[in-house]
């Protein structure tokens, strides 16, 4: 197996330098499906258009901090890509609940802006987790979330003056990426991870934009089946090959 460390170097286009950049994992048993193993190949960039990034998601790539990532599983292509067709979303009924549930709530948003506040809810969020292999201290936050080599937007979700949840998504040419939601444990039964993508989806709308990008779909893994629900939907069957997800 190729193991090379990191290049900061900025992707140019989809098929830049992939020999020179390229760092591809170790195995690590699969976060999502039992009895797999997991492995990816990662590259650092300090600058990432847009437009760029959209066509490298129809690669099968994601972003986390400056680091482009796909999975390279062997035997395995469980991970894909899923983006909402955003004209033609309709709330669930389920979904509507989920509204009416928060519609006290108030939605700012911004550039990303990293506070101690944030912080604090961001640890009270991994504590119910249980998710110990991610840290917990600023630097990483800040490295994880707040330091993007692209556009990026951040959704402050507000109860009054509380801060109950924080969502933040890069800017794509035609849509926006989901890239992580953290909200206060304490306020579960609000459905805020639901209710952020709804608003969200919505906003999407607002703007004009097409899709708007939640990431991976594993079939067989719990903590992605709520992402079908977002309907109607495609997922990446192939380079630059979306079809509608069968369910």
């Amino acid at each position: 197996m190729n193991e090379r460390p990191f290049i900061n170097e900025p992707i140019s286009s989809p098929q830049a330098e992939y020999d020179s950049l390229r760092y591809v994992s170790a195995e690590t048993p699969c976060p999502y499906l039992d009895a797999r193993m997991f492995r990816a190949e990662s590259y650092s960039t300090d600058h990432l258009d847009g437009a760029l990034y959209e066509r490298l998601l129809a690669r099968g790539f994601r972003r986390s901090g400056r680091v482009l990532y796909r999975p390279r599983c062997r035997g395995c292509q469980e991970c894909r890509q899923l983006r909402v067709l955003v004209e033609r979303f309709t709330p669930t009924r389920s979904m509507r609940r989920v509204i009416r549930r928060n519609a006290d709530v108030r939605v700012e948003s911004g550039d990303p802006n990293p506070t101690q506040e944030k912080l604090a809810l961001f640890q009270r969020y991994l504590d119910t987790q249980h998710d110990s292999a991610m840290s917990r201290d600023y630097e990483a936050f800040v490295d994880f979330l707040y330091d993007s080599p692209m556009e990026s937007r951040e959704f402050c979700y507000h109860l009054g003056e509380r801060l109950i949840g924080v969502s933040i998504a890069d800017r794509c040419r035609h849509g926006y990426s989901s890239v992580y939601m953290y909200f206060d444990p304490d306020l579960a039964d609000r459905s805020l991870g639901t209710f952020s993508a709804i608003w969200e989806i919505e906003n999407c709308r607002r703007e004009g934009l097409a899709y708007y990008y939640l990431g991976y779909y594993v079939a067989g893994s719990q903590t992605m089946s709520y992402k079908a629900r977002f309907r109607p939907n495609q997922v990446l069957a192939g380079d630059d090959h979306w079809v509608s997800l069968q369910t």
